[in-house]
């Protein structure tokens, strides 16, 4: 008599469990496919062109076809390398929006999880169309004058002493804080439905960026499409976000960045 409510129950049970770990399946496979495109468009464009100033360029701000596929396929590229990078440290708040929106009894939580999502991205997406409008303009330059080229080392090195004092600075602590405790940006900002989720998911990705902003340009100096840098500047940003006294490993890469600029500035000065 009592073997269907055990099996209502047993269905139930594992109903409950199966919706608790989706999150997670889900975030694995978009991280899996992220990860393996940023691979893929790494692998295709690993050549470069070397370049008056002794540097090069690398294949991706090599004029190839028209204006729009080239913003288009860079759009891409920079998004697939932003899930693969910062999904891992993402997570932590969508899943903590995620039962904050339960508790307070809101529906279809797994597209309001996924709006929180888009919204995060979304901004990380505008980051790069501007990072792209900047280097267009600097490729063109260079390509056009010699001279513009040459002294391009040397702004590398300035931008990396650039990214590394902000790394210092009390508006990057500000946003790191902001970033480690993100049950305050839900407590204040938990608004009901997808649009709700979307505007809080935008409102921390711009904390996301003004945080980030001076590793995201380390990295553009480095080599945009370089796995080892990313990788790299992937871990110091979930450290930060995610581990304690992830402070005190901003403050040493700033450290270490403004080193690094000050060794290149003096280099580039030297070969002018």
């Amino acid at each position: 008599m009592t073997s269907v409510p055990q099996a209502n129950d047993r269905a139930g049970g594992v109903t409950l469990r199966s919706s608790r770990h989706a999150p997670y399946m889900i975030a694995f496979l978009l991280f899996a496919c992220a990860a393996g495109a940023t691979f893929y468009f790494d692998h295709s464009m690993s050549g470069g062109m070397l370049m008056p100033g002794n540097w090069t360029m690398s294949m991706m701000w090599m004029p190839m076809g028209s204006e729009f596929t080239a913003a288009a396929i860079f759009t891409l590229m920079w998004l697939a390398m932003m899930v693969a990078m910062m999904l891992p440290s993402t997570m932590p708040m969508l899943l903590l929006y995620r039962r904050a929106a339960a508790l307070r009894g809101e529906d279809h939580l797994a597209w309001a999880m996924f709006a929180a999502g888009s919204g995060y991205f979304f901004v990380w997406t505008l980051f790069g169309v501007v990072a792209y409008s900047i280097g267009v303009v600097i490729t063109r330059g260079a390509m056009h004058w010699d001279s513009f080229s040459r002294v391009l080392p040397l702004a590398g090195g300035l931008a990396l002493c650039t990214a590394g004092i902000y790394q210092l600075t009390p508006w990057k602590s500000a946003c790191l804080k902001h970033c480690r405790d993100p049950l305050t940006l839900i407590t204040g900002h938990l608004h009901s439905g997808r649009f709700g989720a979307l505007r809080l998911g935008i409102r921390h990705g711009a904390f996301c960026a003004a945080c980030c902003w001076g590793l995201m340009l380390i990295q553009l100096v480095l080599g945009v499409m370089n796995l080892t840098v990313m990788v790299a500047v992937a871990v110091v940003i979930a450290i930060e976000k995610l581990f304690p006294r992830g402070e005190w490993l901003a403050r040493a890469v700033g450290l270490s960045a403004i080193a690094a600029g000050v060794v290149i500035t003096a280099l580039s000065v030297r070969a002018l």
